[in-house]
């Protein structure tokens, strides 16, 4: 492994612990429009996910949980990228992101923050902890009424 390489990876560990550990929209939001919970049994993960939706467009999101770094910095980076988005939009960085997690499909630019959770391909118990917030997301994009879980 080149120095390069090391250096990338050691900035995209440093997102996951900074998003893990002071996570961005992590907050009850009181005029939702959808809200969906989702449980990994695995390792305790939770997530509360909180959307306002006008339009077909996702005016903020948000979300309450507890869980791993990974899960949390997963739920956080998502709400972010989330703001301005039209439901469609967040439908496909949905696809994208689960396809690139679970098939050896690689990461692409346009994934954005999320390109730091390359790493924890290597690692396939802790990919549900990164996708729970997602599947989440699909499960209120749908209204489901399914309970969202990783098993």
């Amino acid at each position: 492994m080149d120095i390069n390489h090391q250096g990338i990876n050691h900035l995209y560990q440093e997102l996951i612990i900074d998003h893990g550990t002071a996570p961005r929209n992590h907050h009850k939001l009181q005029d939702a429009t959808c809200v969906k919970e989702g449980y990994n049994p695995l390792c305790g993960d939770q997530i509360t996910l909180y959307l306002k939706i006008e339009n077909n467009m996702i005016i903020h999101a948000s979300f309450e949980g507890k869980g791993c770094a990974i899960s949390q910095a997963s739920a956080s980076i998502m709400a972010e990228m989330l703001h301005g988005k039209s439901v469609r939009q967040a439908e496909e960085l949905f696809e994208e992101f689960q396809a690139v997690m679970t098939t050896n499909l690689p990461f692409t630019e346009s994934l954005g923050k999320l390109l730091a959770f390359n790493g924890v391909k290597t690692f396939p118990t802790r990919i549900k902890c990164a996708t729970l917030a997602w599947h989440t997301l699909k499960a209120a994009l749908q209204q489901s009424e399914q309970l969202v879980t990783t098993e």
